[in-house]
């Protein structure tokens, strides 16, 4: 049996070494994410890096770095085609729509963004009740984003 038959046993481990942080490839930048999935009775664990890489690296926020390798996850299932929509994802997850949605809308943050709340870099006052908090939506454009959100420019 392989995984293409049966979607249920297909494994995914995300890890990233101390060295491997973000490269470009054939033009698109790619961002490695600290996490671990594990499949545990059914149910996938989203694992965070053990607490002494946090230690050298900086402050964590778990919940938002866990929030992102959802988003980052779900956005894989809907571009593979496992789920046509959002909200066929969200009954599938069994959260509501309208969370999935704005759990997506993550992955559009700017790539060095997402790079700096994974490396724990990321300015004091962003965290995810700030992201989820936002009345108006992010906006698209990268370099608006780093301003709203206390990014130096790139």
């Amino acid at each position: 049996m392989n995984a293409t038959t049966h979607q249920r046993q297909r494994a995914v481990r995300i890890e990233v070494g101390a060295e491997a942080r973000s490269y470009v490839s054939e033009g698109q930048r790619v961002t490695l994410v600290p996490l671990t999935i594990k499949r545990r009775q059914n149910r996938k664990l989203l694992i965070p890096p053990a607490p002494e890489i946090a230690d050298r690296i900086g402050g964590f926020d778990v919940p938002m770095i866990k929030t992102l390798g959802k988003a980052f996850y779900w956005k894989r299932l809907i571009d593979d085609g496992t789920y046509s929509t959002t909200t066929d994802l969200a009954h599938a997850m069994k959260v509501e729509p309208g969370w999935a949605a704005e759990v997506l809308r993550m992955t559009m943050l700017a790539p060095d963004i997402v790079e700096a709340i994974f490396e724990g870099r990321q300015p004091r006052h962003l965290n995810l009740h700030t992201l989820r908090g936002r009345q108006e939506q992010l906006p698209r454009d990268w370099a608006a984003q780093r301003r709203l959100l206390g990014f130096p420019d790139a």
